[in-house]
């Protein structure tokens, strides 16, 4: 699973092979002990995460939901996903 963004310690991976278990596009974010896994606008589709990393991941996701839809469609067609700008 590829790490395509890192900021304030939140690691975010796209992992699109479980499409079956989430049913959309969507991200994983791994913070200490916490996994959640959003979607590209920054919504919790399963998992835990802290309340202030949680808004974290959505104003990253937010910002860069274009980027993370392309990086998908690269990821569908079996192509190598690029990095995205961390939240500063």
């Amino acid at each position: 699973m590829p790490t395509i963004s890192l900021f304030y310690g939140i690691i975010i991976r796209m992992f699109w092979r479980d499409i079956d278990k989430h049913k959309m596009p969507h991200v994983h974010a791994y913070y200490g002990e916490f996994e959640a896994v959003f979607t590209f606008d920054g919504e919790i589709l399963s998992g835990e995460f802290p309340n202030k990393q949680a808004a974290l991941v959505k104003a990253w996701a937010l910002l860069h939901e274009d980027d993370l839809n392309a990086n998908w469609k690269l990821a569908l067609n079996g192509e190598e996903t690029y990095r995205i700008e961390p939240l500063r």
